[in-house]
């Protein structure tokens, strides 16, 4: 039998065996080294000391192979330091772990990329006017521990003297018990014994602790954050057993303009108009934490950066316009939505940390990265997104909605009841939103004394308008061509008397003579899916490039590097041809030269003469060759 144990399996030897794969902010220790994962790739992993705290670096996948997976309760021991519980705190304590939090939050997305990481450090020890080495500690500090409380002032733990039995009864605990092997007390028990207390035939030692005596330990030292997040893991200690003592939404959102993100594959298979399966479709939404109103969603069959420029168009879009597009009337008071949120709030999912959407920040929007330990933050868009498939799969049944059991064996195929098209179920989704937005019951919303005495009724859309009107909300105005071209990706474009050279393409303007002139690099703006044009960024605004190679107008920049591609092969499945025509051109000039009859002495008098003579002698020639 094979157990797995982060990246490594347990053989029925007992002994261990590499997977050569690493778990994000997984713990591994060799000897007196503790090290965290924070990233990983097929042959390198990116991690931190957990001992020395210095910047984190990549390095071989083959130098961790001694390692093996540690507990948190080890790395607390090993570094002297235990974490306090951040609701314990006083007042004064959690604000400035919040504020240094704050500080280091826009670091975390771009840890990895130690350019874009130095000019952040940079950036915010000018801004905050501390020393970037107090910036460095801090993030190395929360990168270690991966919880915000270590950020306040470091405490020690008390110092204990424990017998070498009760040194055992530890490590037996965190290694057989504090598992998600789930181990029960009585196996990680003659384990315990196993490893620790039999000799090397296998003997059992004459003395050794009772199962009483762990047990008595397991009771006096157990922590049950450590007990489900071990056995269960920390999504669903986060999900089922973390402890709600939060002041609820005005606890971090106080007023509208804080916008949740995150997306969704939907329970249901669509077709396309030719009733081909297609799959599962994706949606992308934006719910306002304060109201619980979605702002703006994107449907999709794909995620990443093109669902979210959908869903920033979507959010700014005017609702009632949106709707009519699918034959649906609305009040413009059921979704009077047309503005974006100042503040993003985001989890760590690659598109978000892509220089893409980092880019939305131009527009005076905020992002920020979701800390470890905080996931009722995204409370609202999840809920969401259950009560919107909730709400229409009764509905839909026996037309491509999975059901529960769509993964075990021998189940339904769901795809082959698939029937409706993208259009089709967009119009769904509409329904559900508006029925979220203006008609669902928000029961238990902390009603200030205005609000009663307004008479606002529990409704997400009557919460945003009212919350609208109120200090603090937060909104910016911005029209749609400014996110398509904020959102679009960036390189570098060079000038040249040939004009603006971008992707290998030439692009013009006619009020820039003296930069073709001038030469010199400049950032531009591209639209990968049509090269006709492109931006040039110049303090905040985007100028207009047209294209000057007509045979790419229109194309998508993956099928111009196909045809530039394919010409570059024809050219060079020429070059050999085309070098041996030299050689033979060459050879036949020489042949040539060494037959022709060379005079002893050039007659260089009377050039005019003879060159007339040969030019009538020529024209006699020609008429000759015509009457021939």
């Amino acid at each position: 039998m094979v157990y797995q144990i982060g990246g490594w399996s347990l053989m029925k030897n007992n002994t261990l065996q590499k997977n050569n794969t690493f778990t994000n902010n997984q713990l591994l220790q060799y000897d007196n080294q503790l090290v965290r994962v924070l990233d990983s790739t097929t042959d390198k992993v990116f991690i931190i000391d957990c001992i020395k705290r210095t910047m984190p670096v990549w390095t071989d996948t083959e130098s961790l192979k001694d390692y093996l997976p540690c507990s948190e309760d080890i790395l607390q021991e090993i570094t002297d330091t235990f974490l306090i519980d951040l609701d314990t705190l006083d007042a004064e304590s959690r604000k400035t772990a919040y504020e240094r939090y704050t500080m280091i939050a826009p670091l975390l997305p771009f840890v990895s990329d130690q350019k874009k990481r130095k000019e952040l450090i940079n950036s915010i020890a000018s801004m905050k006017s501390i020393s970037k080495q107090t910036i460095r500690y801090y993030l190395c500090l929360y990168l270690v521990y991966q919880n915000i409380a270590i950020l306040i002032s470091k405490q020690r733990a008390k110092e204990s003297v424990l017998s070498q039995d009760a040194k055992n009864m530890r490590w037996a605990l965190n290694k057989f018990f504090y598992t998600k092997h789930k181990n029960s007390l009585s196996v990680a028990y003659t384990l315990l014994l196993k490893e620790k207390y039999c000799d090397s035939l296998g003997n059992l030692m004459p003395e050794y602790p009772s199962f009483y005596q762990f047990r008595y330990f397991y009771r006096k030292t157990r922590k049950m954050q450590t007990y489900y997040i071990s056995r269960d893991g920390l999504k669903d200690y986060q999900k089922n057993n973390r402890p709600l003592l939060g002041d609820g939404i005005q606890e971090y959102a106080s007023s509208v303009g804080m916008g949740m993100l995150d997306a969704t594959i939907c329970d249901i298979y669509l077709v396309n108009e030719a009733g081909n399966l297609v799959g599962r479709p994706i949606l992308t939404a934006c719910i306002d934490a304060y109201s619980s109103l979605c702002c703006g969603y994107s449907l999709s069959w794909e995620g990443g950066v093109y669902s979210l420029r959908g869903l920033m168009l979507n959010i700014v879009s005017d609702k009632q316009k949106w709707c009519s597009q699918y034959g649906i009337n609305i009040e413009k008071s059921q979704w009077d939505a047309d503005k974006l949120p100042a503040i993003f709030v985001t989890d760590m999912g690659s598109e978000y940390k892509s220089e893409n959407f980092e880019q939305i920040t131009e527009l005076g929007v905020t992002v920020v990265n979701l800390p470890s330990y905080r996931p009722e933050l995204k409370g609202a868009v999840e809920k969401f997104f259950d009560l919107v498939q909730n709400t229409y799969k009764p509905h839909l049944k026996g037309k491509g909605v999975i059901e529960p059991d769509y993964q075990e064996r021998g189940s339904h195929d769901y795809r082959k009841d698939a029937c409706l098209t993208m259009a089709d179920f967009e119009k769904v989704i509409l329904r559900c939103i508006i029925y979220y937005n203006s008609q669902r019951i928000i029961e238990n919303f902390p009603y200030t004394e205005g609000m009663i005495q307004n008479q606002i009724q529990p409704f997400a859309s009557s919460i945003w308008e009212w919350g609208k009107t109120q200090t603090g909300a937060n909104l910016i105005t911005v029209d749609k061509e400014q996110i398509v071209l904020t959102l679009l990706p960036r390189t570098t474009g060079k000038f040249s008397r040939f004009g603006l050279r971008v992707n290998k393409m030439r692009y013009k303007h006619e009020n820039f003579t003296e930069k073709y002139l001038s030469g010199g690099e400049v950032t531009v703006a591209y639209n990968p899916d049509d090269v006709s044009a492109v931006w040039l960024i110049d303090n905040g605004s985007y100028i207009r490039f047209n294209l000057i190679e007509s045979r790419y107008k229109g194309k998508e920049l993956s099928d111009v590097e196909i045809m530039q591609k394919g010409q570059k092969e024809l050219v060079k499945a020429a070059t050999a041809d085309n070098i041996q025509a030299q050689i033979d051109l060459a050879q036949s000039i020489e042949i040539i030269v060494a037959t022709a009859n060379n005079p002893d002495k050039v007659n260089i008098k009377s050039i005019r003469n003879t060159r007339q003579r040969e030019q009538t002698k020529n024209h006699i020639d020609y008429i000759r060759g015509i009457e021939a």
